[in-house]
């Protein structure tokens, strides 16, 4: 396989930490990922927030892996809003559940095959039954929640590929959280042929019912990490308050650059 760049585009695109976004409106978001399935050629797509700008500062293999990203989209306000600043202004939020249902729902119309990967043991196998009920036409090919260790290496990773291809998928749902899911993406990218891997977080979850996403208002105030935190304190406390408070860091420092910065 070919390996997979950045379609061309007239649009800029925002460069924020180590991080470059696509600007694109949740409508050519869909447009650019059906065109790059049926492109048939591979390549893979990430919805980018705040932790994980503030993750590619020292995560070299977090921050490899999206560089190598065919699409990368927004995920989080406080980047929309920090894109403006930077002269790059992003359109919209568009995270990557939300990317999921009309996915699908294009898919159905196209015959594709998408095949489900991450989750807790049965939520990948619940979605997909409910994705076969609810929109005739996609083809569920599969489903897996396999333990991932991102230092396995091939000896992990060439039976879960073996599976994947033996459907040959063209859209592959990716659920296994940041940093893995991207990290991992990337290390079996060339070996999953001219399939579409998309990283989608906890969106299996929120479909399944198996976790509560926060309401649409929240989300679009900038407050889903809040929302989030308030319900999960234990496992979030650390990324969201100690780990994400960089990001201010890092804006200022793209401010500096474009202005004191590049003056002597």
């Amino acid at each position: 396989m070919t390996t997979a760049h950045a379609p061309a585009s007239p649009r800029p695109r925002l460069n924020i930490g180590q991080l470059t976004i696509d600007q694109l409106t949740f409508p050519e978001a869909i447009t650019a990922i059906g065109e790059l399935v049926d492109a048939h050629q591979g390549g893979y797509v990430f919805t980018a927030n705040v932790d994980h700008v503030v993750l590619a500062e020292t995560n070299t293999r977090f921050r490899d892996a999206y560089q190598k990203a065919t699409i990368s989209v927004v995920d989080g306000m406080p980047i929309v809003w920090a894109s403006r600043m930077l002269d790059v202004p992003l359109p919209e939020r568009i995270a990557g559940s939300d990317l999921i249902l009309p996915l699908v729902k294009l898919g159905a119309e196209r015959k594709w095959r998408i095949f489900l990967l991450g989750a807790g043991p049965g939520v990948a196998e619940k979605v997909g039954k409910q994705f076969q009920a609810e929109y005739p036409g996609i083809e569920v090919v599969g489903w897996d929640s396999p333990m991932v260790n991102l230092d396995a290496g091939d000896a992990q990773n060439d039976p879960i590929v073996a599976r994947i291809r033996e459907k040959d998928p063209h859209l592959l749902f990716v659920a296994l959280g940041s940093p893995k899911q991207e990290v991992w993406i990337s290390q079996v990218a060339q070996k999953l042929g001219p399939t579409v891997a998309i990283g989608i977080g906890a969106g299996f979850d929120f479909i399944a019912g198996t976790a509560k996403r926060a309401p649409e208002w929240i989300a679009k105030a900038g407050f889903e990490w809040l929302y989030r935190l308030t319900h999960e304190p234990k496992r979030l406390w650390r990324r969201y308050i100690l780990n994400d408070s960089q990001f201010g860091v890092i804006l200022l420092r793209e401010l500096w650059k474009r202005t004191g910065g590049k003056q002597d």
